[in-house]
């Protein structure tokens, strides 16, 4: 019996090894191998290192939708925001100087290189560098300047492919109780993201040269030492304004900062690219004298709009006088002949600034329309604004 049990195992064995062999040459089973050899069957392919696990999604289930838009914002616009780190020189005394090292943020706006910054972020620097999201560093250089409007633009050499402009967004439409997202590099911390929403609309900054910044957006988004030149961005991830002062009594954050609107900004930065400077329009008067009614015009430029368009000033006239020590003469203002500004396209305006800040919205070329007291009596005088020094 163990006889005829071993014929039968060996029996067996004998048909698993045929069809083994047999299901190799089974034509359901041939393959071309990469070796392009038909009828063999390549190995599977061994991975020596384990499975790199699934990239993890932007949003988890468990997020809120508020959580959800910051997160937007940041992975949309945070490749757009560079680090700028300057070097210049000042005096310290009148035999010494010193080396002076100051930073700050800037939004790319372009893949040609152009940064969008405040000037006085760069200003009086002899070394500017700015580094991208990469962690790469270039040295740049100035475009343009602004400092009416504390803008600048500067310029790096760097690849296309590294660059990420940031997304436009109108500034026309801002209300109060808005939400926004600031970004920048607060005491050398890059590309850090705080949230807030606007304060208030259209507070007024002192400017670099004395001038006043219109139209500034009033935020409680935590902004520090670094942050200028960021941008402030909206819910959307588009720019609405550039991060430039707080208000602080020890110069840190104290939930009080301000941007410049991006209005402005439209309006300034492709004059800086297109040649340096802002070409601003020229009323053609060169001083006023604040009162009650209005602006009394004291002087306008000679051959200027104002007094191509008519427009007249205080008259001094000279008189000859004889006294004890003999002849001599003075000059005596007449105010009679001067015209009182009331308004500009409607638009009361009561100081020099005022006055400016209309213009300047304007373009040379354009006209606007004075409204003037003449001797008493109210005129509409159209002036033909040129191109120059606001004045």
């Amino acid at each position: 019996m163990w006889r005829k049990l071993g014929y039968f195992a060996a029996a067996c064995c004998l048909l698993l090894l045929v069809s083994r062999v047999a299901g190799l040459l089974n034509p359901a089973t041939v393959a071309v191998a990469q070796t392009g050899v038909p009828g063999v069957q390549p190995p599977p392919a061994v991975n020596p290192f384990p499975t790199a696990p699934a990239q993890q999604p932007l949003f988890e289930d468990w997020m809120t939708p508020e959580e959800r838009t910051n997160i937007m914002v940041y992975e949309k616009c945070n490749r757009s925001v560079v680090n700028i780190q300057t070097k210049s020189i000042q005096p310290e005394s009148f035999f010494s100087y010193a080396r002076v090292e100051g930073s700050g943020s800037g939004s790319v706006i372009d893949q040609q290189g152009h940064i969008l910054t405040n000037y006085h972020v760069i200003e009086g620097a002899r070394d500017i560098t700015v580094t991208l999201y990469t962690g790469q560093s270039h040295s740049a250089s100035i475009v343009g300047i602004d400092p009416d409007n504390d803008v600048a633009v500067i310029k790096i050499d760097a690849p296309a492919e590294a660059l990420f402009p940031i997304e436009w967004g109108e500034a026309q439409r801002l209300r109060v109780g808005q939400r926004i997202y600031a970004i920048g590099n607060p005491f050398g911390f890059e590309r850090t993201m705080s949230t807030g929403i606007i304060s208030s609309l259209n507070r007024q900054l002192p400017s670099r040269n004395e001038r006043t910044i219109k139209s500034v957006i009033q935020i409680d988004a935590a902004l520090n030492q670094g942050n200028s030149g960021g941008p402030l961005i909206n819910s959307q991830g588009r720019l609405i304004g550039m991060n430039t002062a707080i208000a602080t009594s020890t110069g840190d954050n104290a939930g009080i900062g301000f941007a410049i609107p991006a209005t402005t900004l439209s309006r300034v930065v492709p004059q800086l690219i297109a040649s340096g400077r802002v070409v601003r329009p020229a009323i053609g008067i060169e001083q006023v004298y604040k009162s009650e009614k209005g602006l009394l015009i004291v002087r306008v430029t000679p051959g200027g709009p104002a007094e191509k368009a008519g427009l007249q000033g205080v008259t001094f006239n000279r008189r000859t006088r004889t006294g004890p020590l003999g002849v001599f003469s003075e000059i005596r203002p007449d105010i009679s002949t001067a015209d009182m500004i009331e308004a500009v396209d409607g638009r009361p305006v009561q100081t020099a600034d005022d006055l400016l800040s209309v213009i300047e919205e304007k373009r040379p070329g354009e006209t606007v329309v004075l409204t003037v007291l003449r001797q008493r009596q109210r005129r509409e005088i159209p002036v033909v604004l040129g191109e120059g020094d606001m004045k």
